[in-house]
């Protein structure tokens, strides 16, 4: 799993808060205890400079530390039970003065060897989840307000099934999709047909489930990723191969609005590249799109067709635009 780099930068900060705030607490803490007991602060001072004096001292001698450190450790927790008791016995925590963070499987540090943690995962989502809220509204948007009675009911010419048929059957797809998220089948899905009919909802609602369920997903417009793409091949932006790994690399890219951006030669071999190469690292992708799989085909190559075609779940979305509904009704 492959977070945003923007993402992990911002959890990672986080997490660096989380630590900080803890230090501050424990130091404040401290000087509190020590203040009030300064015994307590004489016993530390001890555990601490007499650890360093034995193994010092074995080493001048060129002899083996353990027997000295065996000795130290049970003076050392005669001093730590002293210690115990004055703050138990003065209304503190026996273990006040000890770092506790607030993950004990990592320390804190946010990984276990050269894995992810699982506190350090949670901010990634969290973070993420911010991000895919600002970009596509999911406050709001979720498979349960998917409004079915958008739709006609009616027969819609040249379709087999009314329009609020065909969304149930469209709406349901995207939900087993998400909910059961590389479990399925189906590992991409091309939504096509006339704006205002639902598209980039679906996509918020698929973007919030997995998210929610830990993945990784990036959301972006076809003009601004192949803008990313072309920044980086002509080196007009240090920044911008990162902005493009991430489109690789996560589970789940969105890809809005294919069709809106300059077709270029360089757009067509873009697309064909990023298809390809999340296909055969087995990455799952909705693509949406206002143009017919037969556009598809004119605007850009046979092989991009041939993979929508051969290795997406292609809906098509039809009926009368929500968003001229929705201002008629105002």
């Amino acid at each position: 799993m492959a977070y945003d780099p923007n993402v992990f930068r911002r959890a990672n900060a986080r997490l660096e808060a989380r630590r900080a705030e803890r230090s501050a607490a424990l130091k404040e803490r401290r000087e509190e205890i020590y203040a009030a007991l300064p015994r307590v602060q004489d016993i530390d001072r001890q555990l601490q400079e007499t650890v360093r004096q034995a193994i010092v001292s074995a080493l001048r001698q060129g002899t083996d530390p353990a027997p000295a450190i065996a000795v130290l450790r049970d003076r050392n927790l005669s001093l730590q039970r002293e210690r115990d008791s004055l703050l138990s016995a003065h209304g503190y925590a026996a273990g006040g003065l000890d770092e506790t963070p607030f993950c004990p499987r990592c320390a804190d540090s946010g990984w276990r060897g050269t894995s992810m943690c699982s506190c350090l995962k949670r901010l990634c989502q969290e973070e993420q989840i911010k991000e895919l809220t600002s970009l596509l509204g999911l406050k709001n948007q979720s498979f349960d307000t998917f409004d079915l009675d958008c739709y006609s009911s009616l027969p819609w010419p040249g379709q087999p099934l009314p329009p609020r048929e065909n969304m149930e059957l469209v709406r349901d797809t995207c939900y087993h999709y998400a909910a059961r998220f590389r479990h399925t089948e189906i590992r991409n899905l091309f939504f096509h047909g006339a704006p205002g009919l639902g598209k980039t909802f679906l996509s918020a609602c698929i973007a919030k489930e997995v998210s929610e369920q830990g993945f990784s997903v990036v959301y972006d417009t076809a003009s601004n990723v192949f803008a990313q793409f072309e920044a980086r091949k002509f080196d007009r932006d240090p920044d911008a191969a990162g902005d493009t790994r991430r489109y690789l690399s996560c589970d789940l890219l969105l890809l809005d609005d294919l069709g809106t951006e300059m077709t270029t030669p360089f757009v067509q071999s873009a697309l064909y590249s990023l298809i390809n190469a999340r296909l055969v690292d087995d990455r799952c992708t909705v693509v949406s799109s206002n143009l017919s799989m037969e556009q598809v085909r004119q605007r850009y190559s046979a092989q991009v067709a041939s993979r929508l075609e051969g290795e997406y779940h292609s809906m098509f979305f039809y009926g009368d635009d929500i968003r001229l509904q929705k201002k008629r009704r105002f």
